[in-house]
C-alpha cells in the first residue's frame, strides 16, 4: 500500500494535544508547524485520522511542496507535482483556500488562480486532452505559503473535522468542538473525575467529554470526501476504520459529567445536541446561576468558555460575572479549573493567577486558556 505525506490541520495552540492524538494512533510525526501536524501514513491512516482525530479539522493529503518567490515559479512548481497520482480525468478540482505569511506571494487570489493554471497543464500532459469536463468527484486543494516555500494538499475531509454531525442547534456563541475537545485534553481530566461546565451553552464541552468518556470516536457519523476516492482509499478501510471505532465504544460506563446555564434555552439546546451524540444519559444538564455553582465531590474539574464581553454580555456586566466565577471556585478548594476567554481581567477579577495558560484562537478571537491547578488526588490502591 502506498505511503503518504498526511497534514492534520488544528486551530493554532492545538498542535500539542493533536501530535499526541497522531502519536497514539501510531503514525510518525514528520513535522509540526503553527496550526498543523505532518504525519507518515498509508490509506489507512487517511481514513483513521478523519475518523478517530478530536482536535483536527481537516486532514490533507500532501501533493508536494516547492519553493516559489515568482508567480512563474509558482506555475511551473505547480506544474511539476504529479497531480495525475491523486485526480482523475474527470476529477473537479480547484484551490478552495490559500494561506500566505511571510512570503513574497501574497494574493490568495492570484495564487489560486496561477496554480489552476498549472494543474490544468500537468493534466494535459497525462490525459493528453485540452479541456477537463470535471463533472466526477471533488478534489479541493488546500495550500501553505510560508517564506516562499509552498505547501500543496488536497482537502480528504471536506466539511470541517470540527463538525460532528451532533451539534445541531446552536447557542449565540458556541465554541468549537474540536477545539474544546483540545482543551479538555490541555487538562489531567480522565473520565472518572468530575467535570462541571456552568456556562454550557450548547453544551459542547460537556458533550467531548462525554464522547471521550464513552470512547466515541468523533467522526462515527459524518462523511468525507476521500470516501469517493477509491483509487486512493479502498472502501474496504474505510469499512475497517469504522468496524475498529465501533469495537471500542463503551457507553455502560458511570461519569459525572454536569452543565449548568442560567438561561433555560440553553439547556434545553444542550440536551438536544447531547441526544443527537448519543451521550444524553452520561450528562446532566440544568438550569443554574454560576451564583449557585457547587459540588459535594472533591478533585473535580471546571472547564468552561463564559462570555467575553464580545460577542455576548455587556462589559460592565462581566467583571462581576468572572469575580462570581472566582469566588465559587475558592470553595471547591480540592478541584482545578480551565477557563478560555479573551477577557483581559479575567485573571484579576478571578482572585488567581493561573497556573499556566496558552494562547490561542476561538475563530477570528484571540483568546487564552487559563488553568488553574488543584491538587492531585490521592494514588487508588491496587
Amino acid at each position: 500500500m502506498n505511503k503518504y505525506k498526511l497534514t492534520a490541520v488544528c486551530h493554532f495552540g492545538m498542535e500539542a494535544p493533536l501530535k499526541r492524538e497522531i502519536t497514539d494512533l501510531g503514525y510518525e510525526i514528520l513535522s509540526v508547524d503553527d496550526g498543523r501536524v505532518t504525519f507518515a501514513g498509508d490509506a489507512g491512516a487517511l481514513a483513521r485520522a478523519n475518523i478517530f482525530l478530536r482536535t483536527a479539522e481537516r486532514v490533507l493529503l500532501i501533493a508536494g511542496s516547492f519553493r516559489a518567490g515568482t508567480y512563474e515559479e509558482l506555475f511551473q512548481g505547480t506544474k511539476a507535482l504529479p497531480w495525475e497520482e491523486f485526480i482523475p480525468e474527470n476529477g473537479r478540482f480547484w484551490v478552495t483556500k490559500v494561506a500566505t505569511v511571510k512570503s513574497t506571494l501574497f494574493s490568495p487570489r492570484d495564487i489560486q488562480s496561477v496554480m489552476k493554471k498549472g494543474m490544468v497543464e500537468r493534466m494535459k500532459m497525462t490525459y493528453h486532452r485540452d479541456v477537463f469536463a470535471e463533472d466526477g468527484d471533488d478534489y479541493p486543494v488546500r495550500v501553505f505559503l510560508y517564506k516562499d516555500e509552498v505547501v500543496a494538499g488536497l482537502d480528504t475531509s471536506g466539511t470541517s473535522l470540527h463538525k460532528r454531525g451532533y451539534r445541531t442547534l446552536n447557542n449565540k456563541a458556541p465554541i468549537a468542538e474540536n477545539l474544546a475537545a483540545g482543551l479538555i485534553m490541555l487538562t489531567p481530566w480522565k473520565r472518572d473525575r468530575i467535570l462541571v461546565d456552568p456556562f454550557c451553552g450548547s453544551g459542547t464541552f460537556p458533550i467531548e467529554a462525554a464522547l471521550m468518556a464513552a470512547n466515541i470516536a468523533p467522526g462515527m457519523n459524518r462523511e468525507f470526501t476521500a470516501e469517493r476516492w477509491s483509487h486512493i482509499v479502498p472502501k474496504s478501510e474505510w469499512y475497517r476504520a469504522v468496524d475498529e471505532a465501533s469495537s471500542l465504544i463503551n457507553v455502560n460506563i458511570e461519569t459525572d459529567i454536569q452543565g449548568y446555564d442560567i438561561d433555560e434555552s440553553c439547556v434545553r439546546i444542550a440536551r438536544e445536541n447531547a441526544k443527537a451524540a448519543g451521550v444524553e444519559h452520561l450528562i446532566h444538564f440544568q438550569r443554574r446561576d454560576v451564583r449557585d455553582l457547587s459540588h459535594p465531590g472533591k478533585y473535580g474539574f471546571i472547564i468552561t468558555n463564559p462570555p467575553y464581553g464580545e460577542r455576548i454580555g455587556e462589559a460592565s456586566e462581566i467583571g462581576e460575572l468572572y469575580r462570581t466565577l472566582g469566588e465559587r471556585y475558592k470553595k471547591l478548594n480540592t478541584w482545578s479549573m480551565g477557563v478560555i476567554t479573551s477577557y483581559e481581567n479575567a485573571e484579576s477579577d478571578i482572585g488567581q493567577k493561573a497556573t499556566r495558560n496558552r494562547k490561542l484562537y476561538n475563530g477570528m478571537i484571540k483568546t487564552y486558556f487559563y488553568q488553574f491547578m488543584g491538587p492531585k488526588p490521592p494514588a487508588k490502591r491496587q
